[in-house]
């Protein structure tokens, strides 16, 4: 009989490419990950693994044990569901992952909302960018998160987790004047995102699609901290909606074509899971109004 537990750090091993790096993730040791890897190989009586230097490399029937492992999981989720159903009342802790402009503007009402309709429900809330949620999601570290993607930077797909549209907004170039655009400013210095966020790819790809490379001068991650450089003549920025409300006087906010989507993620076949449909209804009626 295959292990669970085990298959579990086979389809981890699947994402990340080294025992080191699924050891850090779910808190074992290299070498208690390697043991139980060595013991699902005897389990399955057939090679599962190659390595090649320090990497990891997964044989076709380690490959084929993963796909199958992502059904088990899957399975197992829906059963958690379908037992979290049964119960009377919702109680215990939901684990959410947030980015820092969906903490600052979704999350307060929708958590407010889901209090009053559930009050043994304890959300624990961790600000996050998305590029770090699915392998927090997977790990169990997480049980929900809202994630975003842009036009230029679509979500990579992860067979582990599934999603949920939330909100479709667009995104706009911050600058001193009116009916500004991208390629009106291939010489002004631009206020980005640190680089490996999606935000910092965002603006790189929008600005290379209109024909240039942007001349980065700041890297700051709060939009409302960008909308404060752009007004003191720092430079210029792209913001999305949720992250455009309220900029000081003399910043000039035009809309771009490209948009910006917010999904609601988490583990594929925790859909039903009473607890995260109370949180995803939550949100939904707690969604802010466009910025006028």
């Amino acid at each position: 009989m295959l292990d669970v537990r085990r298959l579990r750090l086979l389809r981890e091993l699947s994402y990340r490419g080294t025992i080191a790096a699924v050891a850090e993730a779910l808190t074992f040791t290299p070498s208690a990950v390697s043991q139980q890897l060595a013991a699902l190989e005897r389990e399955a009586g057939v090679a599962l693994l190659e390595r090649t230097g320090r990497r990891v490399t997964l044989t076709p029937a380690g490959a084929a044990l993963v796909r199958h492992a992502e059904a088990v999981l899957e399975r197992l989720e829906q059963a958690a569901a379908e037992l979290a159903t049964a119960r009377t009342g919702l109680a215990g802790t939901i684990r959410i992952g947030a980015f820092p402009t969906a903490t600052r503007t979704i999350l307060p009402a929708a958590l407010a909302a889901l209090g009053r309709d559930h009050p043994r429900l304890e959300p624990m809330v961790d600000e996050i960018d998305p590029a770090e949620v699915a392998p927090r999601l997977r790990a169990g570290d997480l049980d929900a998160a809202l994630v975003h993607e842009y036009d230029f930077v679509p979500a990579a797909a992860d067979l582990a987790l599934d999603t949920e549209p939330l909100l479709d907004e667009p995104m706009y170039l911050a600058s001193d004047r009116a009916g500004d655009s991208l390629a009106g400013r291939r010489e002004a210095p631009w206020i980005v995102s640190k680089p490996g966020t999606l935000c910092y790819e965002m603006t790189v790809r929008a600005c290379q699609a209109a024909g240039f490379s942007p001349r980065i001068r700041h890297h700051i991650d709060d939009f409302a901290a960008v909308l404060a450089m752009v007004s003191a003549g720092q430079g210029v920025a792209l913001v999305p909606e949720l992250g455009a409300a309220d900029p000081p006087g003399n910043v000039r906010l035009t809309e771009l074509p490209t948009r910006r989507r917010t999904q609601v993620a988490f583990r594929r076949g925790a859909a039903a899971h009473p607890a995260l449909a109370a949180f995803t209804r939550a949100l939904r009626s707690s969604l802010p109004r466009s910025p006028e």
